[in-house]
């Protein structure tokens, strides 16, 4: 938290962009939150992804939540078949730091668990966009991710959660 805090008011105070001194740095810009965002992910206010693919959608929880989680240590999921609703909790994280529940961002039918996560729940910290995915569900409603937010809206979100802390 220090790092990135110390990070953030660096590259402030130097102005740091890739406008600034195009001949000195490469491309590239910094933002206030440090935890990456992809593009083609939808994200909630209660920090998870949804990475929505024909008729199936993948979900977990964003770089973000895993960093301010801390060493995840046990993952709680649900089982294949059962349904989850948009804004409910389907399972738990429980890290060094503390247990936080997992709520689903869209509503629809488990069809698919990651069951990796069992034997290495701190695949949510080293991958949480990739081998760190919880559940696969088939949307009862797709018109639900309408209402989730962009990466751009994401950061902004994270952003200003970040300075109210």
């Amino acid at each position: 938290m220090a790092l990135r805090m110390w990070a953030s008011s660096t590259a402030n105070a130097l102005k740091l962009s890739s406008a600034s001194r195009p001949h000195l740095f490469p491309s590239f810009s910094f933002s206030r939150c440090l935890s990456t965002v992809l593009d083609g992910l939808k994200y909630a206010d209660s920090h998870e992804w949804v990475k929505h693919e024909g008729s199936v959608a993948t979900i977990g929880i964003t770089d973000h939540a895993q960093d301010h989680l801390g060493e995840v240590v046990y993952v709680e999921l649900p089982e294949p078949g059962g349904a989850v609703s948009k804004k409910s909790g389907f399972g738990a994280v429980e890290s060094v730091k503390a247990t936080s529940d997992i709520n689903s961002p869209i509503s629809g039918e488990i069809v698919e668990v990651n069951k990796k996560l069992t034997e290495t729940p701190g695949l949510v910290n080293s991958s949480p966009y990739e081998d760190g995915w919880m559940i696969k569900v088939k949307p009862s409603d797709p018109s639900e991710l309408h209402s989730l937010m962009g990466p751009k809206e994401y950061t902004k979100f994270c952003e200003e959660e970040d300075a109210s802390h």
